[in-house]
């Protein structure tokens, strides 16, 4: 059929209508447009860091970052998008400030009006990191009622059974919530308002409790995203929770966990001591030398007398020092300063002992009476004559010891100098050492064997040095 031409649609279309107009006239065909489609519906997203072992990491979203710095326990804002689909991609932070991808690219395509959870689980330390993500639509809480999710994201928990109960029920009488595997999560559960225990046992074994909340005041109209992660705080049990709720997180220990202490005896002129709780009649540490310290202890939350005596008893030269422990607190205390200068006081460090698997954690504290305020030096050589201290004008304060805090190192070896604020004159080192990720180290400068110089280092944690 020579000669035919295929005209598209639209030219079909005029000509159909010419032909109805027969040539008559010349009126114009009015054309509605066809209405503009209907806006994207939105979709809601929030990021949980649930990794014990990684370190604070970036979230991005097709290319850009939206959330940065997100360290384990912490769960995002709500972000809202378009529907659609979208690439995500999580980045951890290396100690020398560059990035490390360890989930995704990634594409996931969001529904319109649901909210999805975003659990980074697993362990950077085994190569097992990975998303876990949780849909849900969006609907309205009932009034007096509140709503809550479980989610299972402790890899190195067994299976388990949920229990949400009154505070004073029996498990023995009382049916599981929920069973979840590692990487399992409940549907949403709405209950009314009001108090409650969460406890977590060995799937099958309600005696074997792992996890007990104590009497928890859930208030009307709360959206809780509750995770089981690892516990990387103060206690025995394995879990601790991460409880997300609109935009804030919190995280719940264990009603158990009390706090803990570890004793450093830093006072050079002092001899032996015993350290007393509560006016006790036997102390709980006794004859601790210069330079040592104890294991962390566990302790009940609450406020405690310390008394510091030479050993023996007597004499006492710290009387009913005022300590007060919350849950979770994780302190060194040290007894510092000199017994034939000004005295002896207790200061206390707050330690942390979650090791991150892509960095050393190293902390230096400056407990030497004999020193004024100092400059600490890590370098990759003994030579300090052109590098600039990473730690400047460190005072000595008995009252508020003060500390570097735990900062992280890439693994391989450094040398640490310690000297005088504005000197180059080493007081402590160089000292070479050796660091390996994963791993916490703390170095306390403290004065010679007697007292004055030259200064020496006590060590702690997983310090190991050469010299």
């Amino acid at each position: 059929m020579n000669g035919i031409t295929k005209f598209g649609l639209a030219a079909s279309a005029a000509l159909i209508l010419a032909a109805c107009d027969g040539g008559s006239n010349n009126e114009e065909i009015s054309v509605t447009p066809p209405p503009p489609p209907p806006p994207p519906e939105s979709s809601f997203v929030r990021v949980h860091h649930s990794v014990a072992d990684a370190p604070d990491v970036n979230v991005l979203v097709n290319g850009d970052t939206v959330l940065s710095e997100v360290p384990y326990t912490a769960s995002s804002g709500v972000l809202e998008l378009d529907e659609g689909t979208y690439s995500i991609q999580v980045d951890g932070i290396l100690p020398d400030g560059s990035f490390a991808t360890v989930i995704g690219p990634a594409d996931v395509a969001l529904n319109g009006n649901n909210r999805y959870e975003v659990f980074a689980v697993g362990k950077v330390g085994d190569a097992s990191i990975a998303p876990l993500i949780i849909e849900n639509p969006v609907t309205d809480i009932a009034a007096g009622n509140l709503r809550l999710q479980v989610v299972h994201a402790a890899p190195d928990a067994p299976m388990v059974d949920i229990y949400l109960t009154a505070p004073d029920a029996d498990l023995a009488a009382e049916q599981a919530a929920a069973t979840l595997e590692f990487g399992d999560f409940t549907p949403q559960i709405d209950v009314p308002a009001g108090d409650y225990r969460v406890r977590v046992t060995v799937a099958g074994d309600p005696a074997a409790v792992a996890f007990d909340s104590g009497t928890l005041p859930l208030a009307a109209g709360a959206d809780l995203v509750i995770a089981a992660i690892e516990n990387t705080q103060t206690g025995e049990s394995p879990v601790m929770l991460q409880v997300a709720d609109g935009e804030s997180a919190t995280v719940l220990a264990d009603a158990n966990a009390g706090a803990e202490i570890r004793v450093v005896h830093a006072v050079a002129d002092a001899p032996n001591v015993d350290v007393t709780l509560n006016n006790a009649d036997t102390p709980a540490i006794a004859d601790l030398a210069f330079r040592q310290a104890t294991d962390f202890i566990g302790l009940a939350a609450g406020d405690y007398l310390v008394d510091v005596a030479a050993a023996g008893g007597t004499p006492v030269v710290i009387d009913d020092a005022a300590l007060t422990l919350a849950t979770s607190d994780s302190f060194s205390v040290y007894a510092v300063g000199e017994l034939t200068g000004d005295g002896i006081t207790l200061a206390l460090v707050e330690d942390q002992q979650r090791r991150i698997a892509t960095a050393a954690q190293v902390q230096i504290v400056h407990a030497s009476a004999a020193a004024g305020p100092v400059d600490i030096y890590v370098t990759a050589t003994a030579d300090i004559s052109t590098a600039d201290p990473v730690f400047s004008n460190v005072p000595f304060d008995t009252t508020a010891l003060a500390s570097t805090g735990y900062v992280q190192l890439a693994e391989g070896e450094y040398v640490v100098t310690v000297t005088p604020t504005g000197s180059k004159d080493a007081a402590i080192g160089p000292v070479t050492v050796n660091l390996a990720a994963g791993n916490i180290y703390t170095a306390i400068a403290v004065d010679a064997d007697g007292g004055g110089a030259p200064l020496q280092l006590i060590l702690l944690d997983d310090f190991v040095a050469q010299p």
